[in-house]
């Protein structure tokens, strides 16, 4: 039976820009922490993440990213 090794594979992808870093405030919680989104590349493919307001807003310009 014939294998297919990942080195011969060649799945096309989408274009991806990986300076493109954005983030979606999802909810700023009343106890002052922020739930929000944040993509590298691909804005469909995200992470969830949770800090507190100020960490969110030196998390953001060390990223270098657009908020939505």
């Amino acid at each position: 039976m014939p294998t297919t090794s990942p080195a011969t594979m060649n799945p096309e992808l989408p274009a991806c820009d990986l300076s493109r870093r954005t983030v979606r405030v999802m909810r700023r919680r009343a106890n002052g922490f922020v739930e929000f989104e944040f993509s590298v590349g691909w804005p469909e493919l995200v992470v969830e993440l949770t800090m507190t307001e100020h960490d969110f807003q030196e998390f953001c310009l060390k990223q270098n990213a657009t908020v939505l």
